[in-house]
């Protein structure tokens, strides 16, 4: 049985992180969910598990979904071959990611939580 993936994320880099908050706070009313730094910022969108996630990127390919496949590595292993890898698995702080595209070029992005140490 191959890995499962749960849509968790809408992907959306920005160039402006406090411009796009203000948009999707006081234009849209989103409420924010949570927030990494001074770099990403999540918010809840109505009715929905699924959070909309800005990150601030110079570039980075476009918006897309953000799945947790719960292990990345299985999921790598899993379809090596039969798809096109955009950014191999690596760990980026809480998480573990990497990159595919589809057939058409569309970008997803698959993820797993990792175990933070105990400071």
């Amino acid at each position: 049985m191959q890995p499962s993936m749960k849509l968790t994320f809408l992907y959306h880099p920005v160039t402006d992180l406090e411009a796009a908050v203000t948009f999707h706070r006081d234009v849209l009313g989103l409420d924010e969910a949570w927030r990494e730094g001074d770099e990403t910022v999540a918010f809840a969108l109505p009715d929905s598990e699924i959070q909309l996630m800005l990150d601030l990127v110079d570039d980075d390919g476009g918006p897309s979904g953000f799945f947790d496949v719960g292990d990345v590595n299985a999921f790598y292993e899993a379809r090596a071959d039969s798809v096109t890898w955009v950014q191999t698995p690596q760990d980026l702080g809480p998480v573990r990611t990497a990159t595919f595209a589809d057939p058409a070029g569309n970008l997803f992005r698959i993820f797993e939580s990792l175990e933070m140490p105990e400071e």
